[in-house]
């Protein structure tokens, strides 16, 4: 398809020299007098590249590149100026011109700056195309994925997203739970209010009240101000618990008469506000054993699972492992042309092969990491060494024998947990916050699970 280029400029000797010169570099050159003319052209037409003067009766071309920047983001437009104009060339840089020449200029080196200017374009206008291509083919809301299990949890989400209710999402670490509440948020009546996201497991348990209620200046030391808290921050909008096992049960209470009364005190503070808050929450815990073991208030699980969300693990939906690795192909890479393989079927039966741990955010990493060692495709070479081994070996079917006479197996996973948590804290010299970053957990959860088989003691 030829490459359509406008020229304005008020001159009407500028305006003929430079389509002799397009016309014979084999571009389809259009002229206009104004910006107002300009504009009307296209109405009809979509321009690659426009070359506008900067000055002119009328509208300016500063004003032209702000109307074609709203109208046509991914065209090119390149400005010409008078040596004496350079302010308001760099002014429409800043506004989104690709770059600016002086006039008198030399023939070569307009022909560069379109050259370049072109190809900027073409790729900002090839990547608008994938994004809207694979947004729409393979995605929803921001969730990738085709399997029957994935297009469930769509619908799902399309469901409960009218209404205020709470809904838990479960699911392993890793699996998109932050992603499907965006997904809520935005397909609901509050999506242009906030979205607030928290991880309750990253906040220590000294901050977490002031965190969510906001506090008073003075309430403690360090209060030097009023602070509002993320239920303010997210009033009329949707609050994201993430983790919410890993709140202390003294937070627990606090935050079960909030879901209740749809009130809240600042810490330090005596006035009541009321809040508007949608509350989802998210967790990789299985929160009713919690309950049982007294590590969860049941009245508050109660209220926060109206709805359940169980993402699946990537394992169980390996039909998503070719779409993703696309578009995480394309999001790390910096080769930003089109290709028709980002990833060999070697490779691809590799990743389809492995267990994912780490679920899809293992796969952007593997795939980040293979970009870093070659850019232009995903091959075996370049995929890590765990990926070959098929499953991580907790997981292989192969060695998962059960003798005729059966096996206990809550002790054996209990053994088996026990040895992980001992390895981690081995490798890193007994530091237990590298341990718990090694094994995929948050610090607090990591004590806990030493503390449920007598090895915790003092100390990070």
């Amino acid at each position: 398809m030829t490459t359509k280029i406008l020229v304005v400029d008020d001159e009407l000797s500028m305006r003929e020299f430079l389509a002799i010169l397009l016309e014979r570099e084999g571009y389809q050159a259009f002229a206009a007098d104004s910006a107002e003319q300009a504009l009307a052209m296209m109405e009809s037409n979509l321009f690659d590249l426009i070359i506008s003067d900067v000055q002119m009766p009328g509208l300016s071309g500063i004003d032209l590149l702000t109307r074609v920047k709203s109208l046509a983001p991914d065209t090119a437009v390149l400005m010409m100026t008078a040596y004496s104009e350079t302010e308001q060339a760099v002014e429409a840089m800043k506004l989104g011109a690709y770059d600016y020449i002086a006039k008198p200029f030399k023939i070569e080196e307009i022909k560069v700056l379109i050259r370049n200017a072109l190809e900027k374009s073409d790729l900002k206008r090839e990547n608008t195309l994938l994004k809207q291509s694979v947004q729409q083919r393979d995605s929803f809301c921001g969730i990738i994925g085709t399997s029957p299990k994935m297009k469930e949890i769509f619908s799902l989400i399309q469901k409960v997203a009218p209404s205020s209710s709470s809904v838990i999402i479960q699911g392993e670490s890793g699996t998109g739970k932050e992603l499907a509440a965006r997904a809520i948020h935005n397909c609901s009546p509050r999506s242009n209010k906030p979205f607030v996201a928290v991880n309750c497991g990253a906040i220590p348990e000294t901050l977490i009240e002031s965190e969510l209620f906001g506090h008073k200046k003075g309430a403690f030391t360090g209060a030097v101000a009023d602070r509002p808290g993320l239920f303010e921050q997210a009033e009329g909008g949707t609050l994201f618990l993430d983790e919410i096992g890993e709140l202390p049960l003294l937070m627990q209470t606090k935050l079960l008469r909030v879901v209740q009364e749809r009130e809240f005190r600042r810490v330090g503070g005596d006035k009541v506000q009321k809040t508007d808050v949608r509350i989802l929450t998210a967790t990789n815990r299985d929160l009713q054993e919690q309950v049982i073991n007294g590590g969860f208030r049941e009245d508050l699980f109660y209220r926060i699972n109206v709805v359940q969300i169980l993402l699946p693990p990537l394992r169980e939906r390996i039909e998503d492992i070719p779409v993703l690795a696309d578009y995480f192909f394309h999001k790390y890479s910096t080769k930003k042309t089109k290709r028709c393989e980002t990833i060999t079927p070697a490779a691809l039966k590799a990743l389809m092969n492995y267990a994912f741990p780490g679920n899809i955010r293992e796969l952007e990493n593997i795939v980040e990491r293979s970009l870093i060692l070659d850019d232009s495709v995903i091959t075996e070479g370049n995929l890590p060494k765990q990926v070959f081994a098929g499953r991580t070996p907790c997981l292989n079917t192969e060695e998962a024998l059960i003798p005729e006479e059966g096996l206990a197996l809550e002790p054996l996973l209990e053994g088996l947990e026990k040895q992980y948590l001992l390895k981690a804290l081995e490798r890193t010299s007994g530091a237990k916050k590298k341990a718990a970053e090694l094994l995929g957990m948050t610090f607090r959860s990591f004590r806990y699970r030493l503390a449920k088989f007598g090895l915790d003691s003092d100390g990070e």
